[in-house]
């Protein structure tokens, strides 16, 4: 699932609930279930890998509150990361995204969560504690103007960009970011234009 805003997501909600197990005109209730969220770990969505393509302008708020262009990330792989604390397939993947993270550190590829809170550092950064995550810095997309920048449809929204720059591949909705064909996806896609030297 792709959350548009807090608004679509009630309405979807209510609209799941009035339209279940109609017949004939009639409203017959749905049995009850034992879970009603998405399991944690659950991939809604699935990556789609594109031809290398250069990024729009756009620019996001780092960690240490500042100003952070594409350009400032140049020889290193990233996983953008579009999200906000009221999306609920947002929340549920963040700590595979904190897991990811942690493995791909040693591969000089950053996982750049952008939330676009209208709270910023004070709404994301409670979350953070609460969720345990360790791995991820807090970045900032303010207003949601990378995400617009980006042809962004809805969050959770991550764009895999190269080692020069470029988009590789886009992944809307949820996933299992820290399952090994995921990994080893984002390894090549991200990994691409790396400087190698061999040995001597």
């Amino acid at each position: 699932m792709v959350m548009t805003d807090r608004r679509g997501a009630l309405a979807a909600a209510g609209g799941a609930l009035l339209g279940a197990g109609t017949l004939g005109g009639a409203l017959r209730p749905r049995p009850a279930r034992a879970q009603t969220r998405t399991p944690t770990g659950t991939q809604t969505g699935t990556l789609r890998e594109s031809e290398p393509k250069p990024l729009p302008p756009l620019a996001l708020t780092g960690p240490a509150g500042e100003r952070r262009e594409p350009a400032s990330f140049a020889g290193q792989g990233v996983v953008l990361n579009l999200w906000a604390t009221w999306c609920p397939p947002c929340v549920e993947e963040m700590p595979a995204l904190d897991r990811l993270a942690a493995l791909l550190a040693p591969d000089g590829i950053l996982v750049v969560p952008a939330s676009s809170d209208r709270g910023g550092r004070a709404q994301v950064e409670p979350f953070y504690a609460r969720a345990g995550l360790r791995h991820l810095g807090i970045w900032l997309d303010p207003g949601g103007a990378a995400g617009r920048a980006l042809g962004v449809r809805g969050l959770p929204t991550t764009v895999l960009i190269d080692r020069q720059g470029r988009e590789r591949g886009r992944l809307e909705g949820a996933a299992a970011w820290d399952g090994a064909a995921l990994v080893a996806d984002v390894r090549r896609l991200c990994g691409e234009g790396r400087a190698t030297t061999e040995p001597a």
